[in-house]
């Protein structure tokens, strides 16, 4: 069999629209979505927001940052994460990914407690799964306020799908959207890259988003649950 001819179509940035209005919310979001909208009055001076990857994590977090003026920080030794989070709220993303010093982010809560400021800390797990060697440290996270974002459920998945396709000006029916959720990995991520795979698939090839260009890239990524 011939192999189907491919022409490299030229890079467009596809940049997914990032802001609150943009933002689809459904059952496992609604928690996290709660807690951004109510800034600044928070239960507690520190979130800790916690979900698995594609769960929409990063998202809150720019929503969040936009809306409360906060400063990206890293907590590591030598660092000035604690002076600049006595100034103004404070975002500490992937804290389980990008690791830290106990003692510079311990100085950083009690900075953000001193002065009322705010941190919002994204992770996959839990701080109890981090490997935090001290005390006082364990205690402030233990007093943060913990909000768990789930595994985004089908009609979260499929919202998600029109939004990147109608970013990209694609229009796309139910029951594509439908035959793609029930076969793909449960992720935003997973969402984001088969939406951009079937899109350049279809530009270099001169061809319409279809089915069986949907299975073919489910089945690239290994996510096709059926062979039909």
């Amino acid at each position: 069999m011939k192999p189907i001819s491919e022409q490299l179509p030229l890079a467009f940035q596809h940049d997914a629209a990032s802001g609150r209005d943009d933002l689809l919310i459904s059952d496992p979001l609604s928690a996290a979505v709660s807690i951004v909208d109510t800034w600044p009055q928070w239960p507690s001076p520190v979130v800790i927001l916690a979900g698995p990857v594609g769960s929409g994590k990063s998202h809150l977090a720019s929503i969040w940052r936009e809306k409360s003026g906060a400063v990206p920080i890293h907590p590591v030794t030598g660092g000035n994460a604690a002076e600049i989070a006595s100034r103004q709220p404070v975002l500490f993303e992937d804290a389980d990914r990008r690791g830290f010093d106990d003692q510079a982010l311990f100085h950083v809560i009690n900075s953000v407690r001193e002065n009322g400021t705010g941190l919002l800390i994204t992770t996959r797990l839990w701080p109890m799964s981090w490997p935090v060697e001290l005390a006082d440290l364990r205690s402030r996270l233990k007093a943060a306020t913990m909000v768990e974002i789930g595994e985004p459920d089908d009609e979260l998945l499929a919202l998600v799908l029109v939004k990147l396709f109608s970013d990209r000006q694609l229009t796309v029916d139910e029951k594509l959207v439908g035959y793609i959720v029930a076969r793909m990995e449960r992720s935003l991520d997973a969402a984001q890259t088969i939406v951009e795979r079937m899109d350049r698939l279809a530009l270099s090839r001169r061809t319409r988003i279809s089915r069986a260009l949907a299975l073919e890239v489910l089945t690239e990524f290994g996510n096709a649950r059926e062979a039909d």
